[in-house]
């Protein structure tokens, strides 16, 4: 799907009902599951408007936000400017799939909702382990299988209809990563269906 959609959503991405409240749960889930130090350099790929990152500012040491929409880059650079997200925090247009992986490395990587946009998924996921030091940690929220019904209103949607846990695991194994777990994390309530979400955790 084209980065059209995020562009316009940007503005009031925050606004649309859920999706501070999601972001704090995720933040919650992953200091449960992971013993943080609160020193950990933290990108956070795929950010959008840097939710997530905003919920995890008192667990982690510094924040970079990744995304290749240029609408949710600048949100997330107002919110820079503006206190809502640390000073220093650096805002990244980077995409795994079309490009290497910078040389910068990171103790925790987290992506929410956001492979289920990815074409090419172990892609992605090596270039999550490229990044991070050996120790460091991938916290990755996304939908468990459905029926295409999630994003039946994005006319230009042509990514994965959920993950398979099962399936997901072996990519990150198979990409070298260790001590993997994935398990429940929530429900996102939809037009009043619910699908299911699941939070995968692994170690470089």
């Amino acid at each position: 799907m084209a980065n059209e959609h995020f562009d316009t959503a940007a503005a009031t991405w925050d606004l649309e009902p859920g999706k501070v409240d999601e972001a704090r749960r995720l933040s919650d889930a992953i200091t449960t599951r992971l013993a943080l130090t609160g020193r950990e350099r933290l990108l956070e790929y795929g950010a959008g408007t840097g939710l997530v990152s905003q919920a995890l500012v008192p667990h982690i040491g510094s924040v970079t936000l990744a995304d290749s929409s240029e609408g949710m880059r600048r949100v997330s650079a107002e919110k820079v400017a503006r206190g809502i997200l640390p000073a220093g925090t650096r805002v990244w247009d980077l995409d795994l799939e079309s490009g290497t992986a910078p040389e910068e490395r990171f103790d925790l990587v987290v992506a929410s909702l956001v492979l289920h946009h990815v074409h090419d998924v172990p892609v992605v996921l090596s270039g999550f382990r490229d990044l991070l030091e050996p120790g460091g940690h991938v916290a990755i929220a996304d939908l468990d299988t459905e029926d295409g019904s999630f994003h039946a209103h994005l006319h230009d949607f042509d990514g994965h209809p959920g993950f398979d846990r099962h399936q997901l695991a072996q990519w990150l194994v198979q990409c070298g990563f260790e001590d993997v777990s994935v398990g429940d994390f929530t429900t996102i309530d939809k037009d009043g269906t619910p699908f299911p979400v699941f939070l995968a955790t692994a170690r470089r």
